[in-house]
């Protein structure tokens, strides 16, 4: 078992939703920062979103008001709530720490069908 499991990826048509959820280990979840990540092919990746240790969220400009991070302290775990789902969402999600670790989890893919 990894630091970081990422799970809760599929396919999904435009307009739908999935929820994403990172568990991650104790010791990465105490950092300040938890973020989500996404890489597309032939892209770089690239910050969906972040939450400071007590709840404070940054989006990017493209998923703003359409995903919400959140975290559940109980639980070690972040989730991504994603609606309204586009083609150009489809990439690989990754969760880490805000900045990131020089490690990475498995990921999960993300495929939206238009």
């Amino acid at each position: 078992q990894g630091e970081l499991v990422e799970s809760g990826g599929g396919l999904v048509q435009t307009g739908g939703s999935l929820r994403l959820s990172c568990v991650a280990s104790k010791r990465i979840y105490s950092y300040n920062g938890m973020a989500w990540y996404r890489q597309a092919p032939g892209k770089q990746r690239e910050l969906v979103a972040r939450i400071g240790r007590y709840g404070t969220t940054t989006y990017a400009d493209s998923v703003e008001d359409r995903f919400t991070i959140s975290r559940d302290s109980t639980k070690n775990t972040v989730y991504l709530q994603m609606n309204s789902l586009k083609a150009e969402d489809t990439a690989v999600y990754y969760c880490n720490t805000y900045p990131t670790l020089p490690y990475w989890g498995q990921g999960t893919q993300v495929t939206v069908s238009s």
